[in-house]
C-alpha cells in the first residue's frame, strides 16, 4: 500500500542558463554537463553551488550530437557517445577544468597512445580528449563510481574499459584507458547499462539481467590463458527440450512468454549465455574473471496494471552503492558495504538488493506512465507526463542489516526493510521530460507541449519557491517550445525530519501503524544520511546523531505507548536512544497516574532494563513508581524488580506492602526471600526469620536461583555480595554456600565470579583464600559433573590443601565439612588406604592442627577422580622428609603405575608400610613384583643392616609366605639368597612344597 503523505522534500528551484535546448545531462563532483540538442554540439559545464546557484564555466565542443554522457568521480573525466555522419564515437574529455580558467587547447589522442616527454608536459594547461574505438556502434555506457573503470554496451557485447593512472614524471600523472574485457553476450541488445565494483546491470526492452565478475586469480598462473583471448568461463545454458517446444510449426499461434524472475544460483537458467575475452597485454598482475550471475527478470508488454500496453519497456537501470561508514580511507579507496539495483517499468519500479543477498526490496507502483526515475539513498525521485514524485526507499535499512550484526536483536533496531513504501511528494511540473541527481540537487529538464505554452505564459502560483536572484528563462526562438532545465534543491535531511516528525503527530491518538511509520520513515531519512561517508566529517553529522537519538526516542515511545505487535521493539529504541530509565519514566508516566494503564512495550522494556546489570541508581520516587507500574501490569514480576541493581533505593517497607499482596494471590519462594531481604533492610529481624523458617533449608538454597541479585550485584564488572549475602555469612554459611552452589549449577554464575564473590564478601587479601570460598569448591565437587571444571576444581583444592600444610596457615573459619563427610558425600574423595594411615601413625606435632587438611588431601589421591600428571607440580613442594610428604609421593608413584619407585621409597623411609602396601597394591597384573622386586631388595638390605633392623627381618617374613604361596618350588628354591640361613628360609620351602603335594 502507497501512502501519500504530502511532505515538502523540494525547497527552493533556480533555472539554469543554458544557451541551447539541452539534449543530454550529468552532474559531476560539483558541476552539471549539459549538452545542446540543437546542431551546435557543444556541452556547456556550470558550477553548482550550495543552494543550487549554476554559474557557467565555460564550454568545449563535441565532434557531433552527444547521444549519451556520464561523468565518473574516480579521474574526473566525462565521456560520451557522440553521432557524426550516422557513425558513432566514444570520447573521453580529461583535464576538461583547465578550460574554466581560460585555456582553449585541446589535445586528441587515441586510447594507449604512448607520450613523449615533451608531449605530455602540455597536457598540464590543456583538455585531452581520449577517442576509444569500437567495431561495432556504442549504444550505452556507465562509469563505476568505486574503480572509474568504463563499460560500454553495444549489440551482444560489452566492452569493459579500465581506467589507468599514467605516471609521467613527479610533477604529472595522466588518465587513460585499456579495453581488458569483452563479454560476449549472444541475442542481446543492450538499452541500458550500470555498472559498479565489478557489478553489471542490463537491460533490454523488457530484460534485466545483473551480473558480477568475480576474480579468480590475481597472479602470473593464469597470464597465458587470459592472453589467447576467449576464456569460456561460464558455459552456455542447455536450453533443454523446453525451448525447442517453443519452435511451434504453426505460423498462425502467437507465442506469449510468461514473466520470470530468477535471483542468485537460479539466475543461471536465464539461457542468457555470456562469455568472457580478455584483451588486455598479460602482465604479472593480470586479472582472470568468471561471471557470476545474480538476476534476471523478463517481463512482457501486458505486465501493467492498466492491461496490454505496447509502449511497456524498461528505463532508469540504476546500481546504488553504500559504504562503510566506519573507515577513514580516502574517497577513492572506499569498502562497499551494500549495492542496489533499480529499474523501472512505465507503471511500476523495482529496488533489489544485489549484494550479500540478492532479493526484492520494495515495488513501487506510479500513479501515471513514468518518463524517467533516479534513485538516491534516501530517494527516488520519478518524473511522469506532469509530475515529479518523490518515494521513499529502503536501502540504508538493507545496508545496515549488512554493517551491524546487532540489528534486530535487543541491543538495536531498524525499520524493516519491508515496510510499506510511501509517497513523499507529488509535485506538478509542466512537462518533465528528464532527471538526474546531484548531492542533495534534482536536476530536471522540463519541455511543455505546443498547447501548452499559452497555459504557461498565465500568471500562476508557483509551486515551489524562485529566488530572487535566479536567471530567468530567454524568450527568444530558440525557447520558444518551452523548455527548462531547473536546479531543485532539496531540503535538509534535518528540515524533512522535523517535518515528518510535526506531521505523525497528527495519527498519535486516530491512527497508531500511521504514526509508527512516519516516524519510521524520519527514523530511516537520518539513518540514510549517516551512512554518508562525506558526512562523517562535516559539522552536519553532530547535529544528524542527535536527531537520529531523537527519532529512536520517539520509536520507543510509541512501541510504548500503542498497543502493537511489535511492542518489544520499545527495548531497543530506547536503548539506541541514550536515554536514562529516569528520563524514559518522565516522559511515559504522567504525574498522580495510580490509575494509568501501562502497555506491554512499556513493561517489556522496563522489565529488561532493570534485570540486567546497568549502572544507573533510580532515585527513590523513581523506583516506587516502578513498584506501582509492576503491581498494576505485571505483579508476578515484583521480586526481581525489587532485587534489580536500579532499585537499590527502593523504600522496603513500601517494597514489602506490595509483595505481601502478590503473595495473597502467588506465593513463591523467590517472593519469600525477596520479603526477608527487606526486612534485613529494615532491620526487623523477627519478620527475616519468620520468612526464612516457611521453607526448608534446601528449598531456599534452590529459591535463589530464580533471582541471583537477593545475593550479588554486578558493578562496574565487579561481583558485589548484597546485604543478604553478608548476613547469611554470619549467620547461616552453609546455606549460602548451598545457594551459590545451585546458582553455579544452573549457569547464573561462572566459577570465577563466585572466586571474586566470597573473596569480596569475606574481605580477604589476593593472597590468602577463604575457607568459605574452600566449602564452596568442596560443596561444588559433591554435585559437579563438567569434567573440564571438575579437575579445575580438584586441583584449586589439592593446591589449597598443600598451601595450608606447608605454610601452617589455619582456616579464617571453621570448615562446613570434615573429610569424613566429604568421604561419605563426594565420590571424589575416597577411602584413605590402610598402609597410608601406617605411614601417617606417627603424628608429628607441627601437623596436628591441620590433620583435617591432610586427611582431605590425601582421601582426594586414594580416589581416581585426580588427574595426578596434572596435580604433581602442585605436590612437588611436599617433600619426603616427614611422614605426610612420603604418604603422598608413594600416592602419586602408584597412580602412575611406578610400583617399583614406591617400594623403593617405603623401604628407604618406612619399612614398616611395605608389605602393607604391598598386601593392597600388588594384585593381579602387578603380583610378581613381589618377587621380582620386593623379595629381592628385602634380602639386600638385610644383608647390608644385619640382624639390626627387625622392621625388615619381619617384612621378609610376610613376604616369603605370600611368595610361597604364589611360586613353584623350584621357582622359589631360585629366588632364596645363597649365603641366607636354611633354618631361616626353612619352614617356607615346606610351605611350599605341602601346597604342591596338597
Amino acid at each position: 500500500m502507497v501512502q501519500l503523505y504530502n511532505l515538502h522534500p523540494f525547497g527552493s528551484q533556480r533555472v539554469v542558463p543554458c544557451k541551447q535546448e539541452p539534449a543530454q545531462f550529468c552532474c559531476g563532483r560539483d558541476v552539471l554537463f549539459v549538452a545542446s540538442a540543437a546542431a551546435s554540439c557543444r556541452i556547456e559545464v556550470f558550477a553548482v553551488r550550495d543552494g543550487g546557484c549554476c554559474e557557467p564555466l565555460g564550454s568545449f565542443a563535441t565532434l557531433g550530437p552527444v547521444l549519451r554522457m556520464a561523468h565518473s568521480q574516480a579521474g574526473d573525466y566525462l565521456v560520451t557517445i557522440e553521432e557524426k555522419s550516422k557513425a558513432t564515437f566514444l570520447r573521453a574529455y580529461m583535464n576538461w577544468r583547465c578550460m574554466s580558467a581560460g585555456s582553449s587547447r585541446v589535445c586528441v589522442r587515441m586510447v594507449g597512445h604512448k607520450m613523449e616527454e615533451s608531449y605530455s608536459e602540455t597536457l598540464k594547461e590543456q583538455m585531452s580528449i581520449v577517442e576509444m574505438p569500437l567495431t561495432d556502434p556504442a549504444l550505452c555506457l556507465s562509469c563505476c563510481p568505486v574503480t572509474g573503470d568504463l563499460i560500454v554496451g553495444c549489440k551482444n557485447k560489452l566492452v569493459m574499459f579500465c581506467l589507468k593512472y599514467l605516471v609521467i614524471n613527479q610533477n604529472l600523472t595522466v588518465l587513460d584507458f585499456e579495453r581488458s574485457l569483452l563479454l560476449h553476450i549472444d541475442n542481446f541488445i543492450p538499452v541500458e547499462v550500470a555498472f559498479c565494483d565489478r557489478h553489471i546491470a542490463i537491460t533490454t526492452e523488457l530484460d534485466v539481467l545483473v551480473l558480477k565478475l568475480e576474480l579468480v586469480q590475481q597472479s602470473a598462473d593464469k597470464t597465458d590463458e587470459c592472453a589467447r583471448g576467449v576464456g569460456m568461463l561460464e558455459k552456455h545454458v542447455d536450453r533443454g527440450p523446453s525451448a525447442q517446444s517453443l519452435q511451434l510449426e504453426l505460423d498462425e499461434f502467437i507465442i506469449c512468454q510468461k514473466p520470470v524472475e530468477l535471483l542468485g544460483e537460479e539466475s543461471k537458467l536465464c539461457e542468457i549465455p555470456v562469455t568472457l575475452e580478455s584483451t588486455e597485454l598479460p602482465t604479472e598482475d593480470t586479472k582472470c574473471f568468471e561471471v557470476q550471475y545474480l538476476l534476471f527478470r523478463h517481463f512482457t508488454p501486458d505486465q501493467s496494471p492498466f492491461g496490454f500496453c505496447e509502449e511497456t519497456k524498461l528505463h532508469s537501470v540504476q546500481l546504488l552503492p553504500v559504504y562503510h561508514t566506519d573507515h577513514e580511507e580516502s574517497e577513492n579507496k572506499r569498502k562497499l558495504l551494500s549495492l542496489f539495483c533499480f529499474f523501472s517499468l512505465p507503471h511500476v519500479g523495482y529496488l533489489y538488493s544485489v549484494g550479500k543477498l540478492v532479493e526484492l526490496i520494495s515495488t513501487y507502483q506510479y500513479s501515471e506512465k513514468s518518463e524517467q526515475a533516479v534513485l538516491t539513498p534516501q530517494f527516488l525521485h520519478v518524473i511522469t507526463s506532469e509530475n515529479l514524485q518523490c518515494f521513499t526507499v529502503r536501502c540504508s535499512a538493507a545496508a545496515a542489516r549488512d554493517e551491524d550484526p546487532y540489528i534486530d536483536t535487543t541491543v538495536k533496531a531498524c525499520p524493516p526493510v519491508a515496510l510499506d513504501v510511501c509517497t513523499l511528494r507529488m509535485q506538478l511540473f509542466i512537462g518533465p521530460r528528464a532527471i538526474c541527481h546531484f548531492k542533495n540537487h534534482i536536476i530536471l529538464l522540463t519541455k511543455a507541449d505546443t498547447e501548452d505554452i499559452t497555459e504557461r505564459r498565465k500568471p500562476t502560483r508557483r509551486m515551489l519557491s524562485r529566488k530572487a536572484d535566479s536567471i530567468q528563462p530567454r524568450m527568444n526562438s530558440e525557447s520558444e517550445p518551452g523548455w527548462n532545465l531547473y536546479i531543485i534543491n532539496t531540503v535538509s535531511t534535518i528540515q524533512l525530519y522535523r517535518e515528518m516528525v510535526e506531521y505523525s503527530r497528527t495519527y498519535e491518538n486516530v491512527k497508531t501503524e500511521s504514526c509508527i511509520h512516519l516516524l519510521s520513515e524520519a527514523h530511516l531519512l537520518v539513518r540514510a544520511a549517516l551512512m554518508n561517508p562525506h558526512i562523517l566529517k562535516s559539522d552536519e553529522n553532530k547535529e544528524l546523531t542527535e536527531a537520529f537519538r531523537e527519532s529512536c526516542a520517539f520509536l520507543g515511545d510509541c512501541y510504548s505507548r500503542f498497543d502493537t505487535k511489535d511492542y518489544h521493539l520499545a527495548l531497543p529504541y530506547y536503548r539506541m536512544s541514550g536515554l536514562s530509565i529516569t528520563e524514559v519514566l518522565k516522559r511515559l508516566v504522567s504525574e498522580g497516574g495510580e490509575m494509568q494503564t501501562y502497555e506491554r512495550g512499556f513493561v517489556f522494556y522496563l522489565t529488561h532494563s532493570l534485570n540486567e546489570d546497568l549502572n544507573e541508581e533510580l532515585s527513590k520516587e523513581s523506583a516506587n513508581k516502578i513498584l506501582q507500574i509492576f503491581y498494576v501490569a505485571d505483579p508476578v514480576q515484583l521480586p526481581h524488580i525489587i532485587c534489580s541493581p536500579c532499585m537499590r533505593s527502593v523504600c522496603p517497607a513500601t517494597a514489602v506492602k506490595y509483595l505481601q499482596k502478590v503473595e495473597k494471590m502467588m506465593p513463591s519462594v523467590v517472593l519469600t526471600l525477596t520479603k526477608a531481604f527487606m526486612a534485613l533492610k529494615m532491620g526487623d529481624l523477627t519478620m527475616y526469620e519468620h520468612e526464612m523458617d516457611s521453607y526448608k533449608e534446601t528449598k531456599l538454597a534452590c529459591g535463589f536461583t530464580g533471582e541471583p541479585n537477593l545475593l550479588r550485584l554486578h558493578k562496574e564488572g565487579i561481583v558485589i555480595p548484597t546485604e543478604f549475602a553478608v548476613y547469611l555469612k554470619e549467620m547461616r554459611p552453609g546455606l549460602l554456600v548451598a545457594a551459590i552452589v545451585a546458582l553455579h549449577e544452573n549457569s547464573k554464575i561462572e566459577l570465577e565470579e563466585a572466586d571474586t564473590f566470597f573473596k569480596v564478601l569475606c574481605s580477604n587479601c589476593e593472597n590468602t583464600v577463604p575457607q568459605l570460598l574452600v566449602d564452596f569448591w568442596e560443596a561444588l565437587l559433591v554435585v559437579c559433573s563438567q569434567e573440564e571444571i571438575l579437575q579445575e576444581l580438584l586441583l584449586r583444592v589439592t593446591s589449597l590443601y598443600v598451601q595450608r600444610i606447608l605454610e601452617k596457615q589455619l582456616p579464617d573459619t571453621k570448615p562446613l565439612k570434615t573429610a569424613e563427610d566429604l568421604i561419605n558425600s563426594c565420590s571424589h574423595f575416597g577411602l584413605i588406604f590402610p598402609w597410608v594411615t601406617s605411614i601417617t601413625s606417627v603424628k608429628s606435632p607441627a601437623h596436628k592442627d591441620y590433620h583435617e587438611d591432610i586427611s582431605k588431601l590425601q582421601s582426594l589421591l586414594c580416589s581416581q577422580s585426580i588427574n595426578i600428571a596434572s596435580a604433581l607440580p602442585v605436590l612437588e613442594p611436599l617433600t619426603e622428609d616427614d611422614n605426610i610428604g612420603l604418604a603422598i609421593h608413594v600416592l602419586c608413584n602408584t597412580r602412575l603405575g611406578k610400583y617399583e619407585e614406591a617400594i623403593d621409597q617405603l623401604l628407604r623411609r618406612c619399612p614398616n608400610a611395605a608389605v602393607l602396601y604391598a598386601q593392597h597394591e600388588l594384585k593381579d597384573d602387578n603380583r610378581a613384583v613381589w618377587w621380582n622386586k620386593l623379595l629381592p631388595e628385602l634380602c639386600k638390605r638385610i644383608r647390608l643392616n644385619g640382624n639390626d633392623c627387625p622392621a625388615l627381618i619381619s617384612s621378609l617374613k610376610e613376604t616369603l609366605m605370600v611368595v610361597a604361596m604364589e611360586l613353584e618350588l623350584r621357582d622359589f628354591l631360585s629366588l632364596l639368597p645363597e649365603d641366607g640361613t636354611a633354618a631361616f628360609f626353612l619352614p617356607h620351602l615346606l610351605n611350599c612344597s605341602q601346597r604342591k603335594l596338597l
